[in-house]
């Protein structure tokens, strides 16, 4: 079913209902025949490839490095996650790591720095990845044990990252750590770092409930150029922030396309399935749930949508509005994806099914990228900084 309507809401322009129309023929061509069930990694890597070849890279970075834009357009970006979401949850993460790697670099490298990596990352020809997270500091940034110490021209990386996307498939990592004494997040520093550094090594895959590549890395020794840091030094946690406001709202736009799949599958189920001699739909009960459901899913598509058009307006700050738009979203999939399968029932647990598969895909959207909780208290944090004046 895949509505279209809220195109014509006024956060887009013609270039967005283009692009929308454009990835829905992707998606039946492109992606048809691929298997989301198989070996994720040479699956993901297939998937970047048709996504430069059918030009869809191009949204990831800006146009002076070949890309679409001047600047990243989140509304492109999010409408891109949405329509692959929709499809094919593997599909959304490749495209999104393309441009959460990659984003960074875009937002705080040197000429030479993006010159080297960004044309690659649109061509397919690079898989970027963002290591931030490690076994002792994940929702708490500040407690990065990672250390980056200065030696002459060389930075020396030692430390562990975890649960880090693309890892043992990405060609280069953003790798965030200690580089200065000051505790917390001043401390941190952001380091471009290729896949075949000496001393970094992938010691663990991790395999979750839906395919997705993740790993654990290992620096031991490992050495980085100063010229490969990205920004000043310590001001590490400033890149990551700002590279998520950029890709926190898209985060919500991935949720919308599971919760319009399971909303598009429910009512297909509601519409045939007949109980005590009546299709399911004639039941109140189900069209309460319905109802339910397609309120979440706009409710949902208003803040994504306030959120990118706001940045894309040239907001300076959009954290409060990302937040919101990432909580929201992906809280209100879990639900309708929770009521399609209940809704399904007996056959929404198969392995298999879409539903069941889009149970699988949506839990981890509320975790990843700041979870719920972590949404909750930036929100407050921005209105006390409002209340205050700031």
């Amino acid at each position: 079913m895949v509505a279209d309507d809220f195109l014509a809401w006024p956060f887009f322009d013609d270039t967005h209902r283009a692009l929308r129309q454009r990835l829905r023929g992707f998606v039946r061509e492109g992606l048809g025949e691929i298997d989301e069930e198989g070996d994720d990694r040479a699956t993901c890597r297939r998937i970047v490839r048709n996504l430069a070849e059918a030009g869809f890279l191009d949204e990831v970075v800006p146009a002076a490095y070949g890309g679409r834009h001047p600047a990243l357009d989140v509304r492109s970006l999010c409408l891109a996650r949405e329509t692959l979401a929709h499809h094919h949850g593997l599909a959304d993460f490749a495209f999104a790591m393309q441009g959460l790697g990659s984003g960074p670099i875009t937002l705080f490298g040197d000429d030479a720095l993006r010159d080297r990596y960004l044309p690659r990352v649109r061509r397919g020809d690079a898989i970027a990845a963002f290591a931030l997270s490690e076994p002792e500091a994940g929702s708490d940034v500040g407690a990065i044990s990672t250390t980056a110490r200065l030696r002459g021209k060389h930075y020396v990386l030692d430390g562990t990252k975890t649960w880090i996307s693309n890892g043992g498939l990405a060609d280069f990592y953003v790798v965030f750590a200690r580089s200065e004494s000051t505790p917390g997040t001043k401390g941190l520093s952001a380091f471009v770092v290729d896949a075949d550094n000496p001393g970094l090594s992938v010691t663990e895959n991790i395999h979750v409930t839906a395919p997705h590549p993740l790993s654990t890395l290992r620096f031991e020794g490992c050495r980085v150029a100063s010229a490969q840091r990205l920004g000043e030094p310590g001001r590490g946690f400033a890149v990551a922030m700002a590279t998520l406001d950029v890709f926190r709202a898209t985060v919500g736009a991935a949720a919308l396309g599971l919760a319009r799949r399971a909303l598009d599958e429910s009512l297909a189920r509601a519409a045939s399935r007949e109980q005590f001699g009546r299709k399911l739909y004639d039941f109140q009960l189900t069209q309460a749930r319905l109802a339910d459901m397609a309120t979440s899913i706009d409710a949902a598509a208003l803040l994504v949508y306030r959120a990118a058009w706001t940045k894309d307006r040239g907001a300076e700050n959009v954290t409060r509005e990302a937040s919101m738009a990432k909580m929201f979203a992906t809280e209100a999939a879990q639900k309708v994806v929770d009521d399609a399968v209940q809704l399904f029932g007996g056959a929404g647990v198969v392995r298999g099914s879409v539903v069941e598969r889009l149970y699988r895909e949506v839990r981890a959207l509320r975790i990843y990228e700041g979870t719920t909780e972590i949404q909750k208290l930036v929100i407050a944090r921005e209105l006390r900084k409002e209340l205050a004046g700031e």
